[in-house]
């Protein structure tokens, strides 16, 4: 491991006021933009530590100013699994905690083009919650908190049963795996990360679907914009009511009118309403 500096039991449904901002896909990348530009004028900076050979392996840990973290938001970024995009989307949400008495760890994982696959990218996220165990002593590791965006989202609910883990937190996840490759969203995203269709390949799914995986044991809040046009928030439901038939403490927070990246935009009143939350699901 090494590090160098960088900068950086039911389920309950309920609604609260959010933040309409539908993004067009054109304009996707001016957001991000924006967010790189927010998170430079903030000046926080992090720590890169590697949790495995190549860049698509490394995590960067951000620290608040305080000397007891509440506890540490493990960040898993989305877009659909590709090398389009990286970890950068998250770190205004870990400036964000910082600023909020929360230690993060932004994890990189390989994606298409870099590497990953069901199988790869999942053992990706259990090494790098490994890792973080040995960052510091000063971490309370016991109380992790794994927050997902997208297919970062599946990737955390996935890793909802690691002994570290104390709950999870899906923003717009990808929760049922067999619906989205049935509903080719994002251009048959889940056909290409997992390899193969449902039907070619069920193990593959039951592997990497978090659906298939309850009970998780742990608490969950999934938070998903009826206005998502990219992960439908008919996955959210799904999950919610599967969970609650498995006996998970599992909340959906359906927010009307927000779309797909309002959730990870730190900006917005709809972070606001997501992160006050964090600490409700530690107690």
């Amino acid at each position: 491991m090494t590090a160098r500096a960088g900068t950086t039991a039911d389920a309950r449904k309920t609604l609260h006021p959010g933040y309409a901002r539908a993004v067009p896909v054109p304009d996707v990348q001016a957001l991000i933009a924006e967010l790189d530009g927010w998170v430079a004028a903030r000046g926080h900076a992090s720590q890169t530590y590697s949790y495995g050979p190549g860049s698509a392996r490394e995590a960067d840990l951000l620290l608040p100013q305080q000397d007891e973290p509440h506890g540490v938001v493990v960040l898993l970024h989305g877009g659909f699994w590709r090398a389009g995009f990286t970890r950068s989307l998250m770190t205004g949400l870990a400036i964000d905690l910082a600023e909020r008495g929360w230690a993060s760890w932004n994890v990189e994982y390989r994606r298409g083009g870099t590497g990953g696959g069901a199988s790869e990218t999942l053992d990706d996220i259990d090494r790098a919650i490994e890792t973080l165990a040995g960052v510091g002593e000063s971490l309370p590791t016991g109380r992790i908190v794994m927050v997902g965006h997208s297919a970062g989202g599946q990737l955390a609910l996935c890793a909802a049963q690691a002994p570290t883990v104390s709950a999870v937190v899906s923003l717009a996840g990808v929760c049922d795996m067999v619906a989205a490759a049935e509903q080719a969203i994002g251009e048959n995203a889940v056909v290409e990360f997992i390899g193969a269709s449902p039907e070619q390949q069920p193990e593959a799914y039951a592997l990497a679907d978090p659906i298939q995986r309850l009970p998780t044991g742990k608490r969950v809040l999934l938070v998903h914009g009826d206005a998502d046009s990219r992960v439908p928030v008919r996955l959210s439901r799904d999950y919610a009511a599967a969970a609650a038939e498995a006996g998970d403490d599992c909340e959906l927070l359906e927010l009307p009118d927000v779309d797909h990246f309002a959730v990870i935009d730190p900006r917005t009143p709809t972070w606001a309403e997501i992160a006050p939350r964090l600490p409700g699901l530690l107690r």
